[in-house]
C-alpha cells in the first residue's frame, strides 16, 4: 500500500495514506458489517476514504475492527487507542498506548469566515494578517485534534478549547488545553504540513 507519510513516535504509531487510483478498495474485504448501514448514504469519495482508513488498519493490525460509540470510533478488541481523519485524497490513522487525537485541514483562506465560531478575540492579538488563514487552520485543526480525546464532553471549540500563541517555525510543541470552569487539561500539539495541507497530533 502506497503510504505517504509516516508520523509515527514512540507512543503511537500514526500514517497517512494518499489516495492511489491503481489501489483496490473492496468494501466487501474491508469495512465491518456493523459498519454497513452508517456508509449506505456516503458519497463516493468519503466511502472511499473510511475504506482507506481501514486498509491502513489492516496494515497494522489485521485481525482488529473499528466500531463506533455514539459517533466516537474505537478499535475491538479494544486493546490500544484510535484516532482517524480524512480530507479527499489523505487519509489518516493513529494507534496508541494513550488517548490520541489527529485531525488533517485543507489550508483554505475561506476559513477567515468562520473564525468567530471557534476563537475568541482576545486569542487572535498574535495572528499576523498576511499569514492569518495558515494560523486559523492550524488553530481549528489543534482544536478538532483535542475534541477528539475527549470526544464531544466538551462540545464547543469556542468555548472549552484554547491554542496559545505560537509561531509558524515552531510547530511541534504548541501549548493547548480543554477546558471549563473546574476543569483544565494541558497538552502538546505537533503539526505537520504537506501539500496544502496541514496535520496535528494531540497525545495524552
Amino acid at each position: 500500500m502506497p503510504l505517504y507519510r509516516d508520523f509515527s513516535d514512540d507512543n503511537a504509531t500514526i500514517l497517512v495514506w494518499k489516495y492511489d487510483e491503481s489501489e483496490e478498495l473492496d468494501i466487501n474485504e474491508l469495512l465491518e458489517p456493523e459498519n454497513a448501514e452508517k456508509v449506505k448514504d456516503y458519497h463516493p469519495k468519503k466511502l472511499q476514504e473510511v475504506l482507506m482508513v481501514r486498509k491502513l488498519l489492516k496494515s497494522l493490525k489485521p485481525h482488529s475492527k473499528i466500531l463506533y460509540k455514539e459517533r466516537e470510533p474505537f478499535l475491538s478488541p479494544k486493546d490500544a487507542e484510535i484516532s482517524i481523519t480524512h480530507s479527499f485524497p489523505f487519509a489518516a490513522i493513529a494507534v496508541s498506548k494513550n488517548k490520541i487525537g489527529i485531525d488533517i485541514e485543507k489550508f483554505n483562506p475561506k476559513i477567515l469566515r468562520v473564525i468567530d465560531k471557534f476563537t475568541y478575540e482576545n486569542e487572535r492579538g498574535f495572528i499576523p494578517e498576511d499569514h492569518a488563514p495558515a494560523f486559523y487552520t492550524i488553530i481549528w485543526s489543534v482544536k478538532e485534534s483535542m475534541y477528539k480525546i475527549h470526544h464531544s464532553k466538551y462540545w464547543s471549540l469556542k468555548k472549552n478549547y484554547e491554542v496559545k500563541p505560537f509561531e509558524l517555525k515552531h510547530l511541534h510543541k504548541i501549548s493547548c488545553r480543554v477546558y471549563d470552569e473546574q476543569f483544565s487539561d494541558e497538552f502538546k500539539a505537533r503539526v505537520e504540513f504537506f501539500d496544502e495541507y496541514c496535520f496535528t497530533i494531540v497525545e495524552e
